[in-house]
C-alpha cells in the first residue's frame, strides 16, 4: 500500500519503520520539514514538505499527530484526499494529561466531520509505538481495535494491521472510536502512573465463535 503517515515522533516513526519493514511505500510529512526528512532517511521511507503533498496518491493517511490536532490537520489534508483512508491513531488527551478534551462524541467524530466524505477509521491508538516493531505477546498477536462506519475502509485497514503482524478485530461503527479512546487513555494512565516500560496491551481473549 501507498501510505502517508502525518506526523515524525515517537508514533510517527515507529509506524512508518514497521510499516516500510512490512513493504508498504511510505511517504511522511511533520510540522517541521526537517524532521519528516530525518526519520524518514533513518527508516527508509520518503519524506514530503507538506501534508497535502504527502497524502496525494496515498491509500491510507495515518495521523500520528497530537490528538487536539487531528481534526485540523484532516480540514488542512482534505482537498488532497482521493479514495483514501483516513486512520485516526490519535489520542486526545487534554493539556494535563488526566482526562481526554472531547467535544461530542469522540476525538474520531470531530476527525471524521473535517474529513467529509473521506472515510475515517479509528485505530492503532491502542498500541503504543514501542509495540509497533513488535506486534506479537508469548506467540501470540496483539489485537488491534478497528471502528469505522464504512466496512471497506475497516477490511483496508485491517488488511493494513494483518501486515504489520498484528491480529485485526473490527467495531461495526465509528462509535465504538470513544471506547477505544478510553481503553488508549487508561493504560496510558496506568504506564505513567506506575513507572512501568510503556509495553503493556489489552488483548481480546476467548472464544470468538460459537
Amino acid at each position: 500500500m501507498r501510505i502517508a503517515v502525518i506526523g515524525a515522533g515517537n508514533v510517527g516513526g515507529g509506524f512508518s519503520r514497521a510499516a516500510v519493514a512490512a513493504g508498504h511505500d511510505v511517504v511522511i510529512s511533520a510540522a517541521h520539514p526537517e524532521k519528516a526528512r530525518a526519520v524518514a532517511a533513518e527508516v527508509g521511507a520518503q519524506a514530503a514538505d507538506s501534508n497535502a503533498e504527502a497524502v496525494r496518491g496515498a491509500q491510507v493517511v495515518v495521523l500520528a499527530v497530537p490528538g487536539t490536532e487531528a481534526p485540523a490537520v484532516t480540514a488542512e489534508i482534505a482537498p488532497a484526499l482521493s479514495g483514501a483512508v483516513v486512520v485516526d491513531a490519535t489520542n486526545p488527551l487534554n493539556a494535563s494529561f488526566d482526562g481526554l478534551a472531547i467535544d461530542g462524541l469522540s476525538g474520531a467524530a470531530a476527525v471524521q466531520q473535517a474529513a467529509g466524505s473521506t472515510p475515517v477509521v479509528k485505530a492503532f491508538n491502542t498500541v503504543f509505538a514501542g509495540r509497533y516493531g513488535n506486534p506479537a505477546e508469548q506467540g501470540a498477536p496483539l489485537a488491534v481495535l478497528v471502528a469505522g462506519d464504512d466496512a471497506t475502509a475497516r477490511g483496508t485497514v485491517a488488511e493494513l494491521a494483518t501486515s504489520l503482524g498484528f491480529a485485526p478485530v473490527e467495531a461495526p461503527s465509528l462509535r465504538f472510536a470513544r471506547t477505544l479512546e478510553e481503553v488508549a487513555f487508561l493504560n496510558i494512565a496506568l504506564n505513567a502512573g506506575n513507572g512501568w516500560v510503556w509495553q503493556s496491551h489489552f488483548q481480546l481473549v476467548g472464544p470468538t465463535a460459537a
